[in-house]
């Protein structure tokens, strides 16, 4: 006597298997719409057309540091959460006021900028907490220059800024 028992189709590993995998994509599928759509890409910048002609003035401050001959000594002092600034000698004495952008390459959130006021022959300082280890872009503006530079901390040297050529 030859007798098979008639599984179940519920009962079959192998149903599940396939039905498993076509449901993993479903799921999958679903989270990575909801986290496109809830999560902020910082990196794409919603008035691209407008910074885009923002460049070419940037570019004119680039070489009005260059006139000028400015440059810049920059050091960070992490124990005392300062920022130092020394500013050499240039045409047309220095300003009253500089704007000091410490910008984090992918991360907008963590970019920090101060309004530093002149100290007296050349230098500014201001309050900064320490940025955290990495690549950190450096842009350093009067109302008509500006200075831009790259800064790896921990900084174990003074920073030169000098006008892009």
């Amino acid at each position: 006597m030859n007798t098979t028992m008639q599984k179940r189709w519920y009962s079959e590993p192998w149903v599940w298997l396939l039905i498993a995998l076509p449901m993993a994509a479903v799921v999958s599928g679903v989270l990575i719409l909801w986290l496109a759509i809830k999560t902020n890409d910082g990196l794409v910048v919603d008035d691209y057309y407008e910074r885009g002609k923002e460049i070419n003035l940037d570019l004119a401050r680039d070489k009005a540091a260059l006139r000028r001959g400015v440059n810049a000594t920059i050091s960070l002092e992490s124990a005392a959460n300062a920022v130092n600034i020394r500013l050499g000698a240039m045409a047309g004495g220095w300003p009253a006021h500089l704007r000091f952008s410490l910008l984090h390459p992918t991360r907008a959130g963590l970019d920090k900028v101060l309004d530093l006021v002149h100290a007296g022959s050349g230098y500014y300082r201001g309050t900064l907490a320490a940025p955290t280890q990495g690549h950190w872009y450096v842009l350093l503006e009067a109302d008509d220059w500006r200075l831009f530079g790259t800064l790896h901390v921990p900084q174990t040297t003074p920073l030169q800024l000098v006008p892009a050529q």
